[in-house]
């Protein structure tokens, strides 16, 4: 239930809390002194749309806060879903900035907005004028009948989406076999062709890199043998480096005789000269033995070019080329099954479609027997609404092919006056009765939706006089259920509020605010006079005023 609603720096609204209770709250004022304002403001922290033109004049930014006193395992399921901590009441927060940038938060932890959605849609149902109009969209009927048939109808309707989801990938994946049964020889040339031209390649992973070190090695034969050439000059010629280490070696080799020290020096000397005669026999061996084949260097670098256009054609890598080969392989076998592989498909599709059709009979069925239940309920609602001889109804007919929503093509179809045939809603149902028809769904539904707010938004437009009256009765009927909020221009709904709030607008400092104020007893009844009479304040103006709080206080309380 909500418990206060903070609004800050949006539109005219400078800075307004109000509290509120379970059972009945109206809020009235003068057309533009911001109850539809107030309403935006509670949509927005719900999740509506925002826009950077709601923030006030001179301000950089617009918040709202919406607390809520919740036990509903739901929330704090969800809420342990998304890492927040539950508390004894739940804070949904909307910040707008003039740039444009919007943040939500729970209980103080950012969220996105599709988060704070969820929360909202188990909290509060807003009605205004727009869900009047929303009775007459196409797939209305079925969305009431199913809210109306409950757990059962949702996981019905779950099984048949799950059986329609099967029967359009088997349909889907049958028709993807035949358009290849259509291209087949194609195909199976095209394929056939790459395996023979990568099997011909005989790729060996690896290949690229070994075959590029011999490239450089044979490009650059020359600069090597000039430098090891010359290399093996300076060790081997007559004043080289082996024999200067032999010379070395021997002057060391005296002095060692005098000086047991040096054994270490000697001995490094001894192992250099070994390494450089060594280094000087393999280096001759290298030059003597090495034969750079030119020829080599011709098919190495067709190899290569070989390599690359295979990559270009199959992907980069050996690896990948190979893979390719086996995908291709693969492909070549299923298309020499296809014929099978179709039959088979084709059997599969069959046995789900038979599945698809047995629970979509199953959920007609279900929506028949709920479709009447809920018909008669709404019945007994719009004649309690001055609509002693209404008539509402559900038409069935079956569409042509499966939908993800059933088979099942549903209208509402309404008389409002005895004798008139029932036909469609969206040709016969003026304003006023779409108005009284939208309440009677929602009395019917307050206690299958779950949520404990609801909120009417102008639910009253184009009714008055008793039919006025009867909407109030039906609305606090529903508050009796869960708490309601309701902006009205009718005094005969206002009268049956459990709390009065009064939305006006006043300049202050130069500027234009918006200002409200909870009604007691008096104020009640000079908004209600207002409301009724205008400028106008008689005696029996405000006698009448008294008549409608007494009349409605009676009603309450049978």
């Amino acid at each position: 239930m909500l418990q206060s609603l903070h609004v800050h720096n949006f539109a005219l609204i400078e800075d307004a809390k109000v509290e509120f209770s379970d059972g009945f709250t109206i809020f009235t004022g003068e057309t533009g002194a911001g109850k539809s304002i107030l309403i935006d403001a509670f949509s927005i922290v719900l999740g509506g749309r925002a826009s950077s033109g709601f923030v006030r004049s001179g301000s950089d930014a617009f918040w709202v806060q919406a607390v809520f006193d919740t036990a509903d395992e739901r929330i704090t399921a969800l809420l342990r879903e998304q890492g927040i901590e539950a508390e004894d009441f739940l804070f949904l927060k909307r910040k707008v900035t003039a740039a444009g940038k919007s943040q939500s938060s729970v209980n103080g932890v950012q969220v996105p907005l599709a988060v704070l959605k969820q929360f909202a849609a188990m909290l509060v149902d807003i009605h205004g004028q727009h869900e009047n109009q929303a009775l007459l969209q196409a797939k209305a009927p079925q969305l009431f009948t199913d809210a109306f048939g409950g757990k059962n109808a949702e996981k019905l309707l779950a099984e048949y989406r799950e059986a329609f989801q099967n029967y359009e990938a088997a349909k889907q994946y049958l028709v993807q076999l035949e358009e290849k049964g259509s291209q087949r020889e194609r195909l199976m040339d095209r394929l056939s062709w790459e395996i023979q031209e990568i099997g011909e390649a005989d790729i060996r992973a690896g290949e690229e890199a070994a075959l590029k070190d011999e490239a450089k090695l044979l490009q650059n034969s020359g600069k090597i043998m000039n430098a090891l050439q010359q290399a093996y000059a300076g060790l081997e010629q007559e004043d080289g480096a082996l024999a200067r280490l032999a010379e070395i070696k021997e002057q060391i080799a005296v002095a060692l005789r005098y000086d047991a020290r040096l054994q270490a020096v000697s001995d490094g000397i001894e192992s250099a000269w070994i390494a450089a005669d060594d280094a000087c026999s393999q280096l001759q061996d290298y030059v003597d033995n090495q034969n750079y084949d030119q020829s080599r260097m011709t098919e190495v670098q067709e190899r290569l070019d070989l390599l690359y256009r295979l990559q270009r054609k199959y992907g980069t890598g050996e690896e990948t080329v190979l893979q390719y080969l086996e995908q291709a392989k693969e492909q070549y076998a299923l298309l020499q099954d296809l014929d099978n592989r179709i039959v088979k498909a084709g059997k599969e599709l069959a046995g789900m479609t038979d599945v698809l059709r047995k629970k979509a009979k199953e959920l007609t069925a279900l929506r028949r027997k709920n479709a009447e239940l809920l018909c008669g309920e709404v019945k007994r609602h719009i004649h309690d609404l001055a609509m002693p001889d209404g008539d509402f109804q559900i038409g069935f007919a079956e569409k042509e092919e499966y939908t993800a929503d059933g088979k099942d093509r549903m209208e509402f179809l309404f008389s409002a006056n005895a004798g008139e045939p029932l036909q469609p809603l969206s040709q016969v149902a003026s304003g006023g009765e779409l108005s009284r028809l939208a309440l009677a769904l929602k009395t019917v539904l307050i206690g299958i939706s779950g949520v404990s707010t609801m909120v009417f938004d102008e639910v009253d437009t184009g009714v008055g006089g008793v039919t006025a009256q009867k909407m109030a009765e039906k609305i606090a009927l529903i508050s009796r259920q869960g708490q309601v909020l309701c902006i009205t221009h009718l005094a005969q709904i206002a009268a049956f509020a459990d709390r009065h709030i009064r939305i006006q607008k006043e300049t202050e400092g130069g500027r234009t605010v918006t200002r409200l104020s909870v009604l007691a007893h008096d104020g009640r009844i000079r908004e209600l006079v207002r409301m009724t009479a205008g400028e106008h304040v008689t005696k029996a103006a405000q006698e009448n005023a008294e008549a409608l709080l007494q009349a409605a206080a009676e009603f309450k309380k049978r």
